[in-house]
């Protein structure tokens, strides 16, 4: 096994990783703020995360993983009273549909999902705590956390706070990157807004005590990983750290990891350049949740990663490579015995494998790993030089490689379907598809060619494209 080394923010630094208690790993991830769909650049970051959980799974740690969904902000309360709606009733609908863009990409469900709703008392419970210390001051009915009693503040995103203006606020959850303030903990209820009445008084809290409050409620004062995009390390985690270390005294996280941004076509996305994408807009263009997940991941998660439409369609050639090989190895007749040669490239490829993921995630050293396999194991099969004694091995190596990568089973059309998208009125079932192709061998056995010909022609007008492989087994897709 190599040594999992993590690049952490906080340092600057590619560190060895180790965990507080040996064998798990709490970890904490900045999820959604569900006040719209989510788009291909959060699920950038998604996928990043997911896959750090997967690999650490892999390698035998038990996760206790938390993921917050940000359910009150400014943008919610805008948008819910805009709506005469309460913000459960309007958030509902995006977070019932985050977590099927989860399911759809096979993101695994973290061991809690957390709403910052849920979380008021605790929020509260916090913000009494650092009231205590001085951490806090208040104006008209809001409070505000002093960042001038955190001498330490910056020292993750290493915003430059000099010529800072004491006393500064601002009221808002997002703003300047370049401009440190003090910032609103909890808000003073505005006319036609939600509010919470609390022992600190009425109003609802800032975004970044959510995240905070949450994290220590079931992880404990100090975690082992934090991860989130890079746009929210300065303001979001910078000031999650100044609230919880200034009311525990101990460090909050020993590993940051942040996810690089998302271009599309070399660009940043906007909505206003026509470039902004859900993942239920490109499922409506044809396209697969598989080769989706895997462009994503395609790329180290510390590099900017461009999204281009020939790229999508090179991730979707990739995945369907990886399916044919591990259906050959499923499928196919091997001679028995052994070739020591494979035995020796199956070893390598889940080293170099292992070796790729161990070093600060990269992705891209990963799949080369299997790639090159699949190049050796496919001309292997071709000369009959692959033989029966390697077959369990190389089935492993893939195995483990997609309880990582998660893009071999083919389930798209079923994730499809279950999001309403490629579900055709008279569409075959599998069962149907499997009945149809053993009825062609059939054909085909007794040199029936008229019929296997049709039984053919029926499987395309259906959307059913065959494979037929050399050894006389036969592999089936959906358009």
């Amino acid at each position: 096994m190599n040594e999992i080394r993590l690049h952490n923010t906080l340092s600057g630094k590619t560190e060895p990783f180790t965990p507080q208690t040996p064998g798990e790993v709490k970890m904490y991830t900045c999820g959604p703020t569900v006040y719209d769909y989510a788009h291909i650049g959060n699920f950038r970051t998604f996928i990043f995360q997911d896959i750090l959980r997967r690999f650490l799974k892999l390698r035998g740690f038990k996760m206790n993983h938390v993921m917050n969904l940000t359910d009150v902000d400014d943008r919610i309360i805008a948008n819910a009273a805009a709506q005469k709606v309460g913000i459960r009733e309007y958030t509902e609908k995006y977070a019932q549909a985050f977590f099927a863009d989860c399911k759809t990409l096979n993101v695994e469900a973290p061991e809690y999902w957390v709403r910052a709703t849920d979380h008021i008392p605790e929020m509260v419970q916090l913000i009494e705590r650092l009231q205590k210390k001085s951490f806090t001051y208040p104006t008209e009915g809001s409070i505000y956390y002093r960042i001038a009693k955190f001498p330490q503040y910056g020292k993750l995103s290493k915003v430059d706070l000099t010529g800072i203006q004491a006393g500064a606020r601002v009221d808002n959850d997002r703003y300047e990157k370049e401009s440190a303030r003090d910032f609103a903990l909890w808000k003073a209820p505005k006319e036609g807004e939600h509010f919470w009445e609390t022992e600190i008084g009425a109003g609802r809290p800032g975004w970044h005590i959510e995240c905070s409050a949450m994290a220590m409620k079931y992880l404990g004062d100090t975690l082992d990983i934090h991860t989130g995009g890079i746009d929210l390390a300065f303001p979001h985690h910078e000031n999650e750290i100044a609230q919880s270390e200034g009311a525990t005294g101990k460090p909050f996280s020993r590993y940051w990891l942040h996810a690089e941004h998302l271009l599309v076509e070399g660009e940043k996305m906007s909505k206003s350049l026509g470039n902004f994408y859900t993942l239920r807009d490109l499922f409506a263009k044809g396209y697969k949740p598989s080769s989706l997940r895997y462009a994503l991941s395609s790329v180290p998660y510390r590099g900017k990663l461009n999204f281009t439409f020939d790229g999508l369609q090179q991730a979707a050639s990739s995945v369907e490579r990886l399916r044919t090989f591990s259906d050959r190895l499923k499928q196919g007749k091997f001679p028995t015995g052994s070739n020591p040669a494979m035995a020796a490239s199956i070893a390598k490829a889940a080293n170099d494998f292992d070796a790729g993921l161990s070093d600060d995630l990269n992705t891209a050293v990963a799949l080369a790993a299997m790639y090159d396999f699949v190049r050796e194991g496919n001309i292997a099969m071709d000369k009959g030089e692959f033989k029966q004694d390697e077959v369990a091995s190389a089935q492993k190596f893939l195995a483990d490689f997609d309880r990582v990568f998660a893009v071999i089973q083919d389930d798209d059309a079923v994730k499809l379907k279950a999001l309403g998208f490629g579900a055709s009125e008279g569409e075959l079932s599998d069962e149907e598809v499997e009945k149809l192709i053993t009825e062609r061998n059939a054909a085909r056995a007794r040199r029936d060619f008229a019929t296997g010909d049709r039984v053919r022609k029926e499987l395309a007008d259906h959307g059913i494209i065959l494979e037929d492989s050399r050894d006389g087994s036969v592999r089936w897709k959906r358009k």
